[in-house]
């Protein structure tokens, strides 16, 4: 499935009190691998922004009064999330937010649920590392992914780092350089490595020597003088004499 992960900034913490979106930041993977195909675009909301949200992405309404309006935007947007898996951190905010969008126009597309599949990601998270922080700093710090360019928040940015780590999570691969023929070669020799002979009956078996079992017997000698106590060893010994079955 064609999987698109996405982030928002907000005026606010609620859209039941008017708050808006004023930013959309969207990646897009396949086959687990980030294509660099990406949907971002910042949103007048005609109103003012929180100060706390602004601490959070730096976003002033002054900044965003040259931007398009959502509903501007939303036709584009739909179609960049249509029929995906839509990976969300603390999906019901950004869900809450968009949905309230999505009722305020003129002819409403409905809820985000009705154009795309919504996985969270940090219910995922919270299951994998159920008692420890599962904010996506915290994850980063944990999967060792590198977020030193968040010095503010921004949806674009958050989706690419979310990415990462949920591909991390997951247990997939981000890297874009393997093209087709490493990938086969890849397969090929991971293939290799795991046969095993069909008649296992040729397998040559090396048994140990008589000098061999001598030096382990001394071997014995020694950790029992220094322990005390016969090792175990002897007490699995077939023939109960100290020395190596040769069967």
């Amino acid at each position: 499935m064609r999987q698109v992960v996405l982030d928002t900034e907000t005026t606010g913490l609620e859209p039941e009190l008017g708050h808006r979106v004023i930013e959309i930041g969207c990646v897009e993977i396949i086959g687990r691998r980030l294509t660099g195909h990406s949907f971002h675009t910042y949103i007048n909301p005609e109103r003012d922004i929180d100060e706390g949200a602004i601490e959070v992405h730096g976003l002033t309404r002054e900044k965003l009064s040259t931007e398009p309006r959502f509903a501007e935007v939303a036709d584009g947007f739909l179609d960049f999330i249509k029929g995906a898996e839509v990976i969300i951190h603390n999906a019901p905010f950004d869900v809450g937010f968009l949905d309230y969008e999505f009722s305020r126009l003129p002819e409403s597309p409905g809820s985000m649920a009705q154009w795309c599949e919504i996985t969270d990601s940090l219910t995922f998270a919270r299951r994998r590392h159920p008692g420890q922080r599962n904010s996506l700093d915290a994850l980063c710090r944990r999967y060792d992914i590198d977020n030193s360019q968040r010095t503010l928040h921004g949806a674009l940015l958050d989706a690419e780092i979310l990415a990462e780590v949920y591909l991390a999570m997951t247990g997939g691969q981000t890297a874009l350089s393997l093209d087709s023929a490493s990938q086969q070669a890849e397969v090929a020799d991971a293939a290799a490595i795991r046969r095993l002979p069909a008649d296992r009956q040729r397998l040559r078996v090396l048994r140990a020597s008589a000098a061999e079992r001598e030096e382990h017997q001394q071997l014995l000698q020694v950790m029992e003088k220094a322990g005390g106590v016969a090792p175990l060893w002897r007490s699995l010994d077939a023939r109960g004499d100290g020395s190596l079955p040769e069967g």
